[in-house]
C-alpha cells in the first residue's frame, strides 16, 4: 500500500507546477494557485504516509523522479517546451532510475 501512496503523492507533486504555469498563462490566477498548493499539501501528505514503509531515499527519488518526467511531459505536450534528444535521454534516465529502486526495494 505504501507504494500506492508514493505514486499518489508524486501525481499530485506534477500538480503544483502546473497550477503555477497555468496561473502564469493569465485566467483564474487565484483559483491556479489554490489547485497548486492543494496539490503540494496531498503531495506532502502521502510522501509521509508511503515512507513510514519504504526508505526516505528510495520514497523521495521515485517522488521526484516520478513528478519530473510527468511534468517534462505535460510541459512537451501541451505547453510545447522544447523536445530534443538530450531531454528525452535525460528523462529516460530519470525513469529508468525509479525502475531500478523499486526493483532494489
Amino acid at each position: 500500500m505504501a507504494w500506492f501512496y508514493l505514486f499518489l503523492a508524486a501525481i499530485f507533486e506534477v500538480g503544483w507546477p502546473l497550477g503555477f504555469k497555468l496561473a502564469s498563462l493569465g485566467s483564474h490566477k487565484i483559483l491556479w494557485i489554490i489547485f497548486a498548493v492543494i496539490s503540494m499539501t496531498l503531495s506532502g501528505v502521502f510522501l509521509y504516509i508511503a515512507q513510514k514503509e519504504i526508505p526516505i531515499g528510495t520514497a523521495y527519488a521515485v517522488w521526484t523522479g516520478i513528478g519530473a518526467s510527468c511534468t517534462f511531459l505535460i510541459g512537451a505536450v501541451l505547453f510545447h517546451d522544447a523536445v530534443n534528444f538530450m531531454r528525452i535521454f535525460g528523462v529516460i534516465l530519470i525513469i529508468s532510475g525509479v525502475i531500478f529502486l523499486k526493483l532494489a526495494h
